[in-house]
């Protein structure tokens, strides 16, 4: 079933409703290729072979029967370890949670469950998502498929290093500052954060203002259509967006020409490497032979907004680990220990000028942005750095996570952001590209990505992991 180009879900999904393969034989390789990789990759916290042969023998019948099939109809999927599935351990990446057992799935699960999926495993992720690289106290590193001695991202590493090394086509993340995008770009894979409550979230997340839950996948239209599965309301997030859900599968479908787009290589303050820089530069070209209007964003989207969003992720998660904090503090990742001290110790008057400081950015980025479909931009500043490094670089007055400087400020203004394989550094790691849209118009993501996507497929290319 795996071959040097990968199946895609979309594919995979059609081979099994023409019973060219079954949900079965599929699960058989997908463990194969765990066995075979794990050793290397560590991206699984937990393997849950009895659900998803249980999904994938139900999924056979169904076929066989000629029964109504879902639209994930017996595909395998991960699920980032931050998000919930019913009776299967919920670690958050953390000693503090290592025999935390979760009550009920995730709305996000339950989505994917009812249109068919079989569920493999929880991905690793940095503790409570508070890294923006791939390691825990818990699970330990996990490693980049396309180097191993270099991070996959965080923190939702678990999952874009199984996708990029063709464990699973698409995966579960999370993205507070980055999660989904950051390890999309070392990756080499797509990701899309997509509009806030856009996907809901139960139980409350630690960052409840900032989390999003979306798709990481080896191509735009299998994100497009798992987020089409796992998208719409749901009575437990009062937050959850109403109404109906957008055709993003069709908008992969539509023209992109006449796009007015936006470019930022700094959004105004960043600092990137000049070889990631001028291999994202590159993309434009792309999209000017697509049709679409390129135009230079010079004062990108003002002020750094690093101090609002750090005074808002980790005071969340510091309060809800005050208690270990305090009482157990030699389990937790020394890096995030530190920050949530930080975060605990600011006042309350501090707090909420950053909280009145993030409506106002919020409202100008949406004033920047209103003349364009698009904005563009690096996704991360480097390219995949060394394993066992918490804050690439050291740059100075930055945190373990305000080092990407690109991805962060779109949670704080809810908007949809994605990263989108453009290039290789001449060591062979991956670049992605940032693109993000207007308040609630993923649509315009998908449309434009899937036009890159034809112009300039990467499915083709595979980590190096897989020849080893």
């Amino acid at each position: 079933m795996y071959s040097s180009d990968f199946t895609t879900a979309l594919e995979m999904r059609d081979a099994i409703a023409e019973k060219r393969i079954s949900p079965v034989e599929i699960l058989k390789e997908v463990y194969e290729r765990i066995d075979a990789l794990e050793p290397k990759l560590n991206s699984f916290a937990t393997l849950t072979p009895e659900l998803a042969f249980a999904n994938a023998r139900r999924a056979e019948q169904a076929v066989i029967r000629g029964e109504p099939l879902g639209p994930l109809h017996g595909l395998p999927i991960s699920v980032k370890d931050l998000i919930a599935v019913g009776g299967v351990r919920h670690t958050f990446g953390s000693r503090a949670m290592a025999e935390n057992v979760a009550g009920n799935d995730a709305p996000s699960v339950e989505r994917v469950k009812a249109a068919g999926a079989c569920v493999v495993g929880k991905t690793t992720t940095s503790e409570f998502g508070c890294k923006a690289v791939g390691d825990s106290p818990l699970t330990g590193v996990t490693r980049n498929p396309w180097d191993l001695s270099k991070t996959a991202g965080g923190s939702s590493c678990g999952a874009a290093a199984s996708v990029a090394a063709g464990i699973t086509p698409f995966a579960l993340g999370t993205d507070g500052g980055g999660s989904i995008r950051t390890p999309a770009s070392f990756c080499g894979i797509f990701g899309i954060k997509p509009q806030f409550a856009r996907v809901p979230v139960f139980p409350a997340s630690a960052t409840p203002s900032l989390g999003h839950v979306g798709p990481l996948a080896r191509t735009v239209r299998d994100a497009a259509l798992l987020l089409s599965v796992i998208a719409g309301a749901d009575r437990r997030d009062p937050f959850s967006q109403q109404g109906a859900i957008p055709d993003f599968l069709g908008a992969c479908e539509e023209s992109i020409e006449g796009m007015r787009i936006a470019w930022s290589p700094t959004l105004g303050y960043a600092k990137p490497d000049s070889e990631v820089l001028e291999i994202a530069e590159s993309a434009l070209r792309t999209f000017e032979a697509l049709g679409c209007d390129i135009v230079l964003l010079e004062d990108g989207i003002g002020k750094d907004p690093a101090d609002m969003w750090t005074a808002e992720f980790y005071a969340g998660v510091g309060t809800r680990l005050r208690g270990t904090l305090f009482e157990s503090r030699e389990i937790l990742d020394k890096a995030v220990a530190r920050m949530l001290d930080n975060a605990l110790d600011q006042s309350l008057l501090h707090y909420y000028e950053r909280v009145f400081e993030r409506y106002e950015f919020r409202e100008k980025v949406r004033t920047v942005l209103e003349p364009y479909d698009l904005l563009l931009s690096p996704t991360v500043p480097i390219p995949p750095c060394d394993v066992d490094i918490d804050v690439p670089g050291r740059p100075e007055g930055r945190n373990l996570c305000t080092w990407q400087y690109y991805t962060y400020p779109f949670n704080l203004t809810g908007q949809p952001a994605a990263s989108i394989p453009v290039g290789f550094t001449s060591s062979g790691l991956p670049v992605g590209l940032q693109m993000v849209a207007k308040i609630s118009c993923e649509s315009d993501i998908f449309r434009a990505a899937a036009a890159f996507e034809s112009s300039r497929p990467w499915l083709h290319r595979t980590p190096p992991i897989l020849k080893s």
